[in-house]
């Protein structure tokens, strides 16, 4: 496990652009911590790090479940908050249509703990000040 740690905004797109890098078609990334901290910020770097020319695209996809933006692959951006039964709501997604296309970016993974495709990346955010946040990233096989 590696743990990062930002002091702004800013660090925290320029830590999801540097992440990107490790990314590659077919990969799920997985996100979890509070409200408020920061799972939509770092999908802002990822996909600006993937190649999204306008970062300012980037919003949580609370009421619809899915946004695709589109950098050098598709870039898809999942929300799990709102969802009342969220296995079933991602299985109902088509993640094994997405997959095999571009990057899979889940927000409120633990909402489907179990439920998620392997391998895959998994991100865990703390806020640990007004601004600055840790972040805790592993690849699960």
């Amino acid at each position: 496990m590696e743990s990062l740690e930002t002091r702004s905004v800013r660090g925290t797109l320029a830590l999801g652009r540097k992440f990107a890098e490790r990314l590659r078609v077919g990969d799920c990334v997985a996100l979890t911590g509070p409200l408020g901290a920061g799972k939509t910020v770092l999908i802002r770097g990822i996909a600006a790090g993937l190649g999204l020319a306008d970062q300012k695209l980037v919003a949580s996809p609370t009421f619809v479940l899915v946004r695709e933006y589109q950098g050098r692959m598709p870039i898809y951006h999942v929300d799990l908050y709102r969802t009342i039964e969220p296995a079933a709501e991602l299985a109902g997604l088509g993640l094994e249509e997405m997959l095999p296309e571009g990057v899979v970016l889940i927000e409120w993974a633990e909402r489907a703990a179990g439920h998620l495709p392997l391998p895959r990346w998994e991100i865990d955010i703390t806020i640990t000040g007004e601004r600055s946040r840790r972040f805790e990233i592993r690849r699960l096989a």
